[in-house]
């Protein structure tokens, strides 16, 4: 049966960043905002049926309740590929699912209903990032490309960076057929016995990529959140066959 949880609030920020007082980081749930059912109620997904009224009266709701109100805002039209965006000003963009950013009070997000969000902060150089990892962005090892490209770009340690897993659609829920488990390593799925199909864990796969990237693993936080078994306080593209609204994670450091 579905897990209820007590999450009522608007967002859920990750106990790992509250070592920064420099630092918001936030994901959003779908409670406190204005849109109607499929979409109640925080739908922040600008690319969904909803009213873009709502979702722009969403964000601004969010965004306050996190204290981000004063930040500019970059985001970009995620098309479940492996392009990183270097962000240097607000915007919206198309074609990246991983954003990066050095520039103060700048703030970078990913819209997400069952794919994982992961946040990312170098606390010696201030860079934050957001990565969007489907299946596909997962596979193509999109949060360690991203780690390499703050490397490259900025001379990022890996083991002064913080992460978090965010919520996503979790292993018990996540049936894929054999063209997709078969990208995973053994230990990231698990066959369903009687079929020819397997369940994934994208957070563990995640971790472990973070891993190999070189983050130490007490500096990744893994949501305990399911997308799929907490639908009543997330929203869930599998769980409501398409009909939903979308979350926002995001990261960024203050002026």
């Amino acid at each position: 049966m579905p897990q209820t949880i007590e999450l009522t609030a608007s967002y859920v920020r990750p106990a790992i960043f509250s070592l920064f007082p420099e630092l918001v980081g936030a994901e959003s749930t779908r409670h406190g905002g204005v849109s109607p059912e499929p979409f109640s109620s925080l739908n922040l997904g600008i690319n969904t049926a909803d009213d873009i009224a709502n979702v722009d009266e969403n964000r601004r709701r969010f965004l306050s309740a996190i204290g981000a109100e004063e930040f500019g805002f970059t985001s970009s039209y995620q098309v479940h590929g492996l392009e990183i965006l270097l962000a240097t000003e607000a915007g919206r963009y198309e074609g990246y699912d991983a954003l990066v950013t050095n520039q103060p009070g700048l703030l970078v997000g990913v819209t997400v209903a069952d794919c994982v969000p992961i946040l990312v902060y170098d606390s010696e150089k201030r860079v934050v990032a957001a990565v969007h990892a489907g299946w596909k962005g997962t596979t193509g090892k999109l949060v360690a490309k991203t780690i390499s490209l703050m490397k490259d770009l900025f001379g990022t340690n890996p083991e002064a960076c913080y992460a978090y897993i965010g919520t996503c659609i979790d292993e018990c829920s996540f049936e894929v057929g054999p063209e997709v488990a078969d990208l995973f390593e053994p230990a990231f799925r698990r066959a369903q016995l009687g079929t020819v199909k397997s369940y994934v864990d994208l957070k563990a796969a995640n971790r472990q990529l973070l891993l190999n990237a070189g983050v130490p693993a007490a500096h990744i936080e893994v949501s305990s959140y399911s997308t799929v078994l907490n639908n009543d306080s997330f929203f869930s593209h599998r769980a409501e066959h398409g009909q939903t609204g979308r979350m926002l994670a995001v990261i960024g450091v203050k002026k």
